[in-house]
């Protein structure tokens, strides 16, 4: 049965779709590796951040009559609010790229770009921020696979790893069965 929602695929894969800082860095060839190492510690601690943050507690309905769920449920969303303080604070003391429609996953990337647009084949760095309250950005090296006269920039990433994979591969699917699940809920 068609619900009215669109998977988001991107190389023939699930894909995460927001609108969200993003930026293209080229950088010289080779890749230098003692860089790449550093990039994909920095993208492991990112994407377990973002787990953390994206994991709400428990699935089932709270049982209202327990001793203490009324104490934690107010703990979580003051907890909620001085993370968003947080990101606030962050994104005035460093100032982030424009946020843009973008979709990606392991495999590749696709973002607006603005002008002037990198060559077809440049490398360099995908960044993209995924929350407010996490300071560093995704960063994932790649090459620009094309550009649309309209300015659609696709990026063909280099494997970045499997454990890197596998949290995004996550990223994406939790996105998307919120998404599922929102379509699903009843209309009040």
């Amino acid at each position: 049965m068609y619900e009215g929602l669109d998977t988001v695929i991107l190389y023939e894969e699930l894909a995460y779709e927001d609108v969200l800082p993003v930026a293209w860095r080229p950088l010289p060839e080779p890749f230098d590796p003692a860089l790449v190492g550093s990039f994909a510690d920095r993208n492991l601690r990112v994407l377990q951040a973002v787990s953390a943050l994206d994991e709400h507690g428990q699935i089932e309905k709270p049982d209202e009559n327990a001793p203490h769920a009324a104490d934690i449920q107010r703990l979580e969303m003051k907890m909620n609010l001085l993370l968003d303080m947080v990101g606030a604070l962050l994104i005035a003391s460093r100032p982030r790229p424009k946020a843009t429609a973008v979709r990606f996953n392991a495999l590749g990337g696709v973002f607006q770009g603005t002008a002037p647009y990198p060559p077809l084949g440049n490398q360099g760095v995908f960044e993209v921020y995924l929350r407010d309250s996490v300071a560093d950005p995704l960063r994932l090296f790649g090459r620009i696979a094309s550009v649309s006269p309209d300015g659609k920039i696709k990026v063909r990433f280099v494997p970045p790893g499997e454990n890197i994979s596998d949290l995004l591969e996550k990223l994406a699917f939790r996105k998307h069965r919120r998404q599922v699940a929102g379509v699903r809920q009843p209309k009040k």
